[in-house]
């Protein structure tokens, strides 16, 4: 649905997926990059996966305006020419909710909470241990050499400019990563405190992602895309947000399920219907 002139797709499998289910995938225009890691829920694996898709797509010759960062349970709304345009109508802003810490949901304890890696057990088992004692604290202002902190969505749409902004300021900066490496959720954090404190920080909007925040389903069924979201997006030409973190056309929704195919296609057909095209199903 996304393929469309001018793009390439640069994918992270996690170590533990067999390559092999994803042959079929392989285009010239995609790129399943190396080395491939562990990633772990909830932990800095995900910010170096990230990082490592950055680093990868920045090297590539095609010298892109803007770089998308999506998770697997996440589809678009409309289609990737469409998503092009809107980007190129919107040239200079970036896409990534964020609020400076404190704020509604991501308390300072968020980033000031110890929190050890699994492949850290000893550490991470005493970890534990001393944050039912209260002790498990740090004080971010010590170690972020100034930096404000800030925090958001993980999901973001970012111009070149930026994405090498964040490389370059982790590399020149090891001392972030490493205090982030040692806190929950880092990927709501990492990305936002870097860009929350640069010149682009006048330039970030809303995400560009349909979360239901309301939806009562809980566990890992919390926010899924079901058939009243569908009949929602189809109701109306541009699928419109305007809530707390700002006013933006969602180009992409999520939750998605392995068992919600049927949605795909009629979110598929939604597509075609209001761009004028026959857009064939993807499924393999």
């Amino acid at each position: 649905m996304l393929s469309c002139g001018g793009c390439e797709f640069f994918i992270h499998l996690d170590l533990t997926s067999d390559m092999h289910r994803f042959d079929s995938n392989r285009r010239q225009n995609v790129h399943f990059v190396e080395p491939r890691l562990r990633v772990h829920w909830g932990e800095f694996s995900q910010v170096e996966a990230t990082m490592l898709l950055l680093r990868q797509a920045l090297g590539s010759s095609a010298n892109y305006d803007y770089f998308i960062f999506l998770q697997g349970s996440d589809y678009p709304l409309r289609s990737g020419a469409y998503i092009r345009n809107f980007l190129e109508e919107n040239r200079g802003s970036e896409f990534l909710s964020l609020a400076r810490m404190p704020a509604p949901g991501y308390p300072l304890s968020k980033i000031n909470k110890l929190r050890y890696p699994s492949d850290k057990p000893v550490w991470r088992f005493t970890s534990r241990a001393l944050g039912k004692l209260g002790s498990a604290q740090r004080d971010y202002t010590k170690y972020l050499g100034g930096l404000y902190a800030f925090a958001g969505q993980a999901w973001w749409a970012l111009s070149k400019d930026a994405c090498q902004f964040i490389v370059d300021f982790a590399s020149s900066n090891p001392h972030v990563e490493k205090y982030f490496r040692n806190t929950f959720t880092a990927d709501e954090m990492f990305f936002h405190t870097i860009l929350g404190n640069s010149p682009f920080f006048d330039r970030l909007r809303r995400n560009l992602v349909f979360v239901d925040a309301t939806w009562s389903i809980h566990g890992n069924q919390r926010h899924r895309i079901t058939e009243r979201h569908v009949s929602f997006f189809g109701s109306q030409e541009k699928v419109l947000i305007d809530d707390e973190w700002g006013s933006v056309e969602a180009l992409f929704a999520r939750k998605f399920f392995d068992d919600d195919l049927d949605l795909i296609d009629r979110i598929n057909a939604m597509i075609g219907r209001k761009e004028g095209q026959h857009i064939r199903s993807s499924r393999l």
